[in-house]
């Protein structure tokens, strides 16, 4: 048995918060811990020096929290300024969180099946590439804060179409990759390289995006074992304490990643079990390791969204061969390509395991920033530069720069029918301008989430709103 450590021997815990952005966790996920959990905001801007200060002064020996795209590069070097503080998740497990294109040199360094890719820095040999392929193409917008929703990934089917879309979004670097025909694609999330939950998401009849914020429909029944196998082998690459990834079914019956972070949605309960799986690792035994069986999501997912958006701390017994649990329990079985197998044999096969502890940089810098260091153009910037980029010349700097008054957001929020005055007034209590924008860019659902009677149908029709509004910016 693991020797238990004093309260005095715990590490301390930091929360990272950065303002304008939603928080993933919050102390109640840590629900136990019986020291003091610190938390520190980072403000943007030239905040870099006095966060460094204030997380030394709070003497934080772990700081948990996901860092988005455009302040991960300025992290890296927070990180390095602090070699006594651990960053969970990793700044190397948060490389794929910055960029598209990041996901995919980590699955091409790690042989993770993905659709052919091509990511160009020159806008000739983009061209030129477009020119010689053939169609149809998948284009995504690779950096920036607005990923969420399928909104910035395209199909194009011609040359020009091609051609058009470069010209009019200017996305860089210039990013294709080949359609493959899905029937559909399953989100996975993992919690020490266990799968904890899992479900469907197919496109609506005569569409290609399966985003439920685009229509998609998702059910929780029937993954199969070796899709599962995918995700845990993926998550082992990143090293990541907790994982999520979208894993498309190919038409032709192969299994491809097509995204892959720390950050994403997740309802309360898997949170808190983030928090119990954090707690196990960091006190050497003298919290439990959280037992999450495989498949709960079937039976969890057989209730209403807005019930597991209220759930909390939910917890499961181990399977003990008992007499009548043998007999319910083996009764259930699972079809896999070894044949069938017993639920209680399959989550046998899926331990939750700790992560490594690593004193090394995998994705240094100097070497992977490759949006800094091969700019429009084409010049070698060092990434401690930090280099400043106008608004006129960046993508993502236009989206980032969206600045609204309360008057526009108020004719905005009522400009969506079944949304009058007093609803309007009601969201903007609950989030301010920026930080509504920031939901409506990057994550819709946290909108649902937070107001009880915000139904799907009002989000559906705020996003088209948003969509137009922004156009005309």
């Amino acid at each position: 048995m693991a020797k238990k450590k004093s309260n005095e021997e715990l590490p301390k815990i930091g929360l990272l918060y950065l303002d304008y952005v939603l928080r993933f966790f919050d102390k109640s996920n840590f629900r136990g811990w019986p020291n003091k959990i610190e938390t520190v905001t980072y403000h943007w801007k030239n905040d870099k020096n006095r966060f460094i200060k204030e997380v030394k002064r709070k003497k934080i020996d772990i700081l948990i929290g996901n860092i988005p795209a455009t302040a991960y590069e300025t992290f890296r070097e927070i990180a390095r300024e602090l070699p006594n503080v651990q960053f969970i998740p990793s700044l190397d497990t948060q490389f794929s969180n910055k960029s598209k294109e990041n996901v995919t040199r980590f699955a091409w360094k790690y042989e993770i099946p993905i659709p052919k890719t091509y990511i160009f820095y020159d806008k000739n040999k983009a061209d030129n590439f477009i020119g010689k392929t053939k169609f149809p193409k998948i284009v995504k917008k690779s950096y920036g804060p607005s990923n969420y929703g399928g909104y910035f990934v395209h199909k194009v089917d011609s040359k020009q179409e091609a051609r058009n879309l470069l010209a009019q979004k200017k996305y860089h670097p210039a990013y294709f990759q080949d359609f493959v025909p899905m029937e559909a694609d399953v989100r996975v999330m993992l919690i020490g390289h266990k799968p904890v939950c899992a479900f469907w998401r197919r496109a609506p009849e005569g569409e290609w995006l399966t985003n439920t914020s685009q229509g998609g429909e998702m059910d929780y029944m029937n993954v199969p074992k070796e899709l599962l196998d995918l995700a845990v082998q993926v998550s082992k690459a990143a090293n990541a304490e907790y994982w999520a990834c979208d894993v498309a079914v190919g038409k032709d019956g192969k299994y491809r990643i097509l995204e892959c972070a720390t950050a994403f949605a997740a309802f309360p309960y898997i949170r808190d079990w983030i928090g119990q799986y954090l707690m196990w690792k960091f006190s050497d035994g003298r919290f439990p390791k959280p037992n999450i069986p495989l498949f709960n999501w079937e039976e969890l997912g057989k209730m209403d969204p807005s019930v597991l958006r209220t759930l909390r701390y939910i917890t499961f017994g181990n399977y003990t061969p008992s007499y009548d649990g043998a007999y319910f329990l083996d009764k259930k079985v699972k079809e896999t390509e070894e044949g069938e197998m017993y639920l209680h044999e399959m989550d046998s096969l899926y331990p939750m395991l700790l992560t490594e502890d690593r004193n090394y940089e995998e994705w240094p810098s100097e070497k992977w920033n490759f949006q800094d260091n091969y700019g429009r153009s084409i010049r070698k910037v060092h990434s401690q530069s930090n280099p400043k980029i106008s608004a006129d010349e960046s993508e993502e700097s236009e989206k980032s720069a969206i600045v609204l008054t309360e008057k526009k957001i108020q004719k905005l929020l009522t400009s969506v029918e079944g949304i009058g005055k007093k609803k309007a007034e009601h969201i903007m209590d609950k989030f301010d301008t920026t930080e509504l924008v920031h939901a409506l860019e990057t994550a819709p659902h946290k909108i649902m989430e937070e107001i009880s009677w915000f139904k799907k149908k009002f989000l559906t029709k705020l996003i088209k709103e948003w969509e137009t509004f922004k156009n005309k910016l």
